[in-house]
């Protein structure tokens, strides 16, 4: 993946300024929009991201791919595991994931979050940008943030690292893991799941209408979450319906 990086000053969000990109037709596979700060940072489901100037990481990144595309739970599941791996690049370990979009240390506590976005998703001309944000240098954040969840930096995690240098080793990760999305999926999922904590152990998944519990045997991005219920029930639950999976 050829990549551009556009640097922004003080913007809304780095997603935004990557929309109003392809909107005008400028946008190329791979462009990088990233932020000094940020007015209107979101995570999932609308959540605003604290993005205040001094040196953390806000990033999108657009993707082009060839028809048909990729599932947006597939592709959060790539960013998700490539935004990892970039940072144990940078020295920082005992990472993991929290489903489906948080990067988070041993304890639990938020370290960075992924957002995929596409709008007006066409078959013959799909578009996706992916944007995350990473806590780098900040050691205090807002009491609102802190009463949703623990939340942590690379610099409370002992580490001192800047955008560019983050940037840097983040990058070749998520090409590494779009070509695993691309190439072997399962081996992409099975690791989500390890990193996850959530392989073999037992879960509640949230869905639409009721939360079902068993054994986590499976991730797949076809056929969705594969348990084991009580009595040795098999039970499938589509990507789709899915809001959250917790380990009980």
């Amino acid at each position: 993946m050829k990549q551009r990086i556009i640097q922004h000053g003080a913007t809304d969000s780095t997603s935004e300024r990557a929309f109003a990109a392809l909107l005008e037709g400028s946008a190329r596979d791979g462009d990088v929009h990233v932020a000094e700060s940020q007015s209107a940072g979101r995570g999932r489901l609308g959540r605003p991201w604290s993005s205040p100037p001094g040196g953390d990481l806000y990033a999108s990144v657009i993707l082009l791919p060839q028809p048909p595309g990729w599932s947006p739970a597939g592709l959060t599941i790539a960013i998700g595991l490539g935004v990892l791996r970039g940072l144990e690049r940078l020295g920082a370990t005992e990472l993991g994931l929290k489903w489906p979009n948080d990067v988070v240390d041993s304890m639990g506590a938020k370290l960075a979050g992924v957002l995929i976005e596409t709008r007006g998703l066409k078959k013959s001309a799909p578009h996706y940008v992916a944007g995350f944000g990473v806590n780098l240098s900040r050691t205090e954040f807002p009491p609102e943030l802190l009463a949703e969840r623990p939340v942590t930096s690379l610099a409370l995690l002992g580490f001192e690292v800047d955008a560019e240098s983050a940037l840097a080793e983040i990058l070749p990760e998520l090409d590494a893991a779009i070509g695993q999305l691309e190439k072997t999926p399962n081996v992409l999922c099975n690791a989500f799941v390890k990193r996850a904590g959530l392989y073999d152990r037992e879960v509640e998944v949230k869905k639409q209408d009721q939360d079902v519990r068993g054994r986590l045997v499976d991730l797949n991005l076809e056929s969705g979450l594969s348990l084991i219920g009580e009595e040795g029930a098999q039970i499938e639950v589509p990507l789709e319906h899915v809001s959250g999976v917790r380990r009980v």
